[in-house]
């Protein structure tokens, strides 16, 4: 009997404005049952550091995010006027 823990990821979305979602599911298994499994979901914008993403998530990002898609993100981010410093 050996237990053992998988992490992958089981889901990739690609949304219109280049927002990356994806989930990944561990599994705690024993020989070949599942005993348990749980989801941790993330999201990734465009241009997005990459740092510690699964590789299959960083390629999917590296298609998607173009020059474009990256630009007109950060285009239909809210503009944020400057604020007076407070003392």
């Amino acid at each position: 009997m050996a237990i053992t823990k998988e992490t992958v990821v089981d889901q990739i979305t690609v949304q219109e404005n280049g927002t990356i979602l994806y989930r990944e599911a561990t599994r705690i298994m024993e020989d070949d049952t599942e005993l348990t499994k749980t989801y941790h979901r993330n999201s990734l914008t465009p241009d997005q550091d990459l740092t510690g993403v699964p590789e299959k998530v960083v390629a999917i990002c590296n298609t998607v995010w173009t020059a474009d898609v990256i630009e007109a993100y950060q285009a239909s981010l809210p503009k944020v006027e400057n604020e007076p410093a407070q003392v």
